[in-house]
């Protein structure tokens, strides 16, 4: 298949995750239907934990049933052993250190070699002014907005990979396989959509009113999440890397799971176990279905 083809798959299999993006802009969900789509989006994500590590676990499988058989020996699993560790902690920690990073640039600090400015109140004292350096960037953003960027992040690591399949498939001429997984890929991305959205549709300020965030804000995202899987089509459709495939799974398997924790605990905080479960469910129960459609069809 033609690399103009392929791309098109690419791009098929990743838009759909904008189908998803305008639940950030609901204008006033009632706080339980907030706190059941945080829960759904858990589901969501775990679903994709397994399916993330099930298949980059596959090559390490593989080299350990070649050694039992006495066809290999064990370099080519401790190889992919380390890269699927390694993959999984980067994209914990790396999440973990950019959290504490940004903490840290949100909160105002006197800049450096400044001194501290003298001023008389109205008693006539002289007081302490800090002049104060304002956050910039990501640090202004809010604790949702930066968690729905982290989400994206995790998920594009994934729809990177589910790209390169797309791209090695189209590559070999198995043009019924590659139409196959784009059709399973839209599937599971129209669902992911939502799962990047849905801490934006919990988000208030400080009087308890509704932020809405910008279309523009939430194709950005779209972007993010969505975009690797065009991008992985032809870096696939170009060269065939199996180590490739499991670190950029391994990386996404980690940065899940950090979102994961992050939500569990904002769902933790309303003290809600039943929702929490109930959304739970919905969402594993979503990614498993259409995981057997695909499955159903041939994939």
């Amino acid at each position: 298949m033609s690399l103009e083809k392929t791309l098109l798959l690419g791009f098929i299999a990743g838009v759909t995750i904008l189908l998803g993006l305008p639940v950030g802009r609901m204008r006033s969900p009632a706080p339980r239907l907030r706190m059941m789509l945080n829960a759904i989006a858990v589901g969501i994500l775990l679903f994709l934990v397994w399916d993330v590590l099930s298949a980059a676990w596959e090559p390490i499988d593989g080299a350990l049933s070649d050694f039992h058989a006495g066809e290999g020996g064990l370099g080519r699993a401790t190889g992919y052993g380390l890269l699927f560790a390694g993959g999984i902690a980067v994209g914990m920690l790396s999440l973990v250190a950019y959290e504490a990073w940004m903490d840290r640039a949100a909160k105002p600090k006197e800049p450096a070699g400044r001194p501290a400015s003298l001023s008389t109140g109205a008693s006539g004292s002289t007081t302490t002014g800090l002049r104060t350096a304002p956050a910039r960037g990501l640090a202004t953003w809010t604790h949702a907005s930066r968690l729905a960027l982290l989400i994206a992040v995790g998920i594009g690591l994934h729809n990177f990979a589910e790209g390169l399949a797309i791209g090695q498939a189209a590559a070999s001429d198995e043009i019924a396989l590659a139409t196959l997984l784009v059709i399973g890929f839209a599937l599971h991305n129209a669902t992911e959509g939502f799962g990047i959205v849905a801490p934006l549709a919990a988000e208030t300020d400080d009087t308890g009113n509704r932020v809405l965030p910008s279309w523009g804000f939430l194709l950005a995202l779209g972007a993010i999440g969505g975009g690797p899987t065009f991008i992985g089509t032809a870096v696939g459709h170009a060269f065939t890397s199996e180590p490739m495939s499991v670190v950029f799974l391994s990386l996404a398997a980690g940065s899940i799971l950090y979102v994961v924790l992050q939500l569990v605990g904002i769902a933790a905080r309303h003290k809600r176990m039943d929702l929490l479960v109930y959304g739970v469910l919905i969402g594993l129960l979503a990614g498993f279905l259409t995981d057997a459609i695909v499955t159903a069809a041939g994939v």
